[in-house]
């Protein structure tokens, strides 16, 4: 006889344990426990039956996995929670007996300090796994790195945020591995690709953050906690794997002064060399390293070659080779056909990014957003950057007069010149200022977008379609490519229309506006006396065919059911008397209001505009009664499985085109509108 299993011993009930019980068998507080699945990354599961799982009547209940929790019965995490506990007791005794020295000296001196160390390398066991799990922490720093301080969030939290993303940033700029970026609601989007892997990340706007009392700063602390040692770490490989020494030289002072990522100072790790570099500037060691070791090698090389006697036979061949090496541009995956698919293509690569912006000099205004600008360009080869002494340290010039910028980034419209305020006269030895609004000539003026657009697409744009006051086109997602049927706002409407589609709505919209100002033009008494008609026309109509089990009603319910018996046989014809019936109920309804307002009528003008404008509308309709009848009968020939997923996908597809369809409008009245402010 088989041994008979106790209950909850087994299954589903063995697998999973609820939270109370965890925080039992871990002897811990529910804050600590909290804090300490943060730390090592286990969350709640939900089990398939709660009713097997729970061995209580609570169905609100949240469930670990109990291997999970033994897990975390080795954790050396545990004993510093448990001294935290032991410490706080001892500083409320102190407090208790009013000997605050002694408190104050308890939790100054004998506070454990937790380290997160060992439980980095646990759940990231590889360098490639940390730079996978990079986008949420990067998101959560940038955005503590914004917050003003209090009680919640101290101000040593902000400043190391601030620290670690400044130092992220300086790697992006050292090895141009910035790709895309993107203006959004919420904030800034920023994509790089680091040994292979691309890592997303959202950045606020600089506004000022209200802080509420919704939100738990305790849970948002302790991610930040663990954040602050994933990025410190990830920091400390990248800037070893490019020669740099880790952490770079942080000067206070320029950082107060609004700095920024100037206040930060690179240095090489190779000793013999004291090559320093302030910012953004390539350090000689990874600038020259390529080509310097390149040459001494070539040169060695070619002596070899010389006294060999073999630089004859070989060097048109080498030359070859050697044009072949040179060229590093990624190729581009064109489409065979247009009815293709069209390949995702490759991004750009370091080399591209870091000469995008380089021939030129930025000067940033006062009222563009110098943070994200400054990065953006010098994350894409710009060494010269200049922006207003008010702004803060570490920029190329104050001087705005000064010669050598190329491009001015405005976010000011253009303003006559009487509305200018007057400048005043500067001081010796200040920079010299210049009146708002006026234009250096030599000088490029574009507004920030043109920025962010270049490097989506890779290259630099038009200028002039981003001047100063001018409407700017379309600020779109480079992560969202435009589908088949769907809407691309830079496409024009004639290749994205459907056929006639243009003129089928002008015509529409030509009898709205007839039908609104013939409404608008008759008198209101005899708008009422149509009324009146048609409703007695309709109740006259009403009252003829109120009566039940009459001959009519058996016919027409016979010819019903020989239509639904043949399907598809003589729709034309049908389809044409119906219109025919409409058209006649339309014009009598046109004589009676006429008739009501006591104004002529000419049918016969009204009839031919009418089967004019109804012709194409006709055509379109049968092209399409056509298609629905061929898709039917395709339909017929399908399992159910295969009807129900096709169905399901021509709703999404109308759904698109839909909605294509609307904004196409939309823009068309758009166009219509500014061609007529033009005329």
């Amino acid at each position: 006889m088989a041994k008979i299993k106790k209950k909850g011993t087994h299954g589903q009930a063995k697998n999973y344990i609820t939270r109370t019980q965890a925080v039992r068998k871990l002897q811990i507080s529910l804050p600590d426990f909290r804090r300490l699945c943060i730390f090592k990354g286990i969350y709640p599961r939900e089990p398939r039956n709660k009713k097997k799982a729970s061995k209580t009547a609570t169905p609100n209940t949240t469930f670990y996995y109990t291997k999970d929790i033994q897990y975390l019965l080795h954790e050396p995490l545990l004993n510093k929670f448990r001294d935290q506990k032991a410490l706080a007791k001892k500083i409320a005794r102190s407090l208790g007996r009013g000997e605050v020295s002694d408190a104050a000296r308890l939790e100054k001196n004998h506070a454990p300090k937790l380290t997160l160390d060992h439980v980095i390398k646990e759940r990231y066991p590889t360098f490639i796994d940390a730079l996978r799990d990079l986008d949420d922490a990067l998101s959560l720093l940038f955005l503590f790195a914004t917050l003003p301080s209090s009680d919640h969030v101290p101000h040593k939290t902000i400043a190391l945020c601030q620290r670690l993303c400044h130092e992220f940033q300086h790697y992006l700029i050292m090895t141009n591995s910035l790709r895309k970026s993107f203006l959004s609601i919420k904030g800034i989007y920023y994509q790089a690709t680091i040994q292979g892997q691309d890592i997303m990340w959202l950045v606020p706007y600089r506004f000022v953050q209200r802080v509420n009392g919704d939100v738990d700063y305790r849970i948002m602390a302790t991610f930040v906690d663990f954040y602050t040692t994933l990025l410190g770490f990830v920091n400390f490989r990248l800037y070893s794997s490019i020669g740099l020494r880790y952490p770079p030289k942080f000067d206070t002072r320029s950082d107060e002064n609004g700095a920024e990522l100037a206040a930060f100072t690179l240095e090489s790790r190779n000793a013999t060399e004291g090559a320093k570099f302030i910012g953004s500037t390539k350090p000689k060691a990874i600038e020259n390293s390529t080509t310097e070791v390149s040459k001494d090698v070539q040169a060695k090389v070619d002596k070899v070659i010389k006294s060999a006697g073999l630089d004859q036979a070989e060097d048109e061949p080498m030359e070859d080779k050697n044009d072949e090496e040179s060229t590093d541009a990624i190729d581009r995956f064109e489409p065979a056909a247009p009815e293709a698919d069209t390949l995702p293509q490759p991004d750009m690569s370091g080399n591209e990014a870091g000469a995008l912006f380089a021939p030129f000099t930025f000067y940033i205004s006062r009222e563009a957003p110098k943070a994200p600008l400054e990065f953006i360009l010098r994350a894409f080869g710009c060494k010269r950057v200049g922006w207003d002494a008010v702004m803060g340290d570490g920029a190329f010039t104050h001087d705005e007069t000064d010669p050598r910028i190329t491009h001015q980034i405005v976010d000011r419209p253009q303003l006559p010149e009487g509305s200018l305020p007057a400048v005043p006269a500067a001081a010796e030895g200040s920079t010299p200022k210049v009146k708002p609004g006026t234009r250096i000539p030599g000088r490029t003026y574009v507004q920030p977008q043109w920025v962010w657009d270049c490097i989506n697409e890779g290259k630099l744009l038009r200028a002039d379609l981003y001047g100063p006051g001018t409407t700017l086109p379309p600020h779109l997602s480079p992560w969202v490519k435009p589908s088949r049927g769907g809407y691309d706002p830079r496409a024009s409407l004639a290749e994205q229309e459907a056929e006639d589609e243009a003129e089928i709505a002008e015509e529409e919209e030509d009898d709205d506006e007839e039908s609104d100002e013939e409404m608008a033009d008759e008198p209101v008494s005899a708008k009422k006396d149509a009324t009146a008609v048609t409703e007695s026309d309709d109740e006259s109509v009403d009252s003829g065919m109120d009566v039940a089990g009459t001959d009519d009603d058996e016919t027409e319910s016979d010819e019903e059911e020989e239509e639904d018996e043949f399907p598809g046989v003589d729709d034309e014809a049908a389809s044409e008397s119906d219109d025919d019936d409409e058209a006649a109920r339309n014009q009598h309804q046109r004589e009676l209001e006429a008739e009501a307002a006591g104004l002529p009528f000419s049918a016969g003008a009204t009839d031919e505009s009418a089967k004019k404008k109804s012709t194409k509308s006709k055509k379109l309709a049968a092209k399409k009664r056509q298609e629905d009848e061929e898709l039917e009968r395709q339909k017929m020939m399908m399992s159910r499985k295969k009807r129900k997923l096709l169905e399901k996908m021509m709703y999404s597809n109308k759904k698109t085109s839909d909605e294509a369809a609307k904004l196409r409008s939309k823009r068309r009245k758009l166009e219509k509108g500014e061609k007529a402010a033009q005329k």
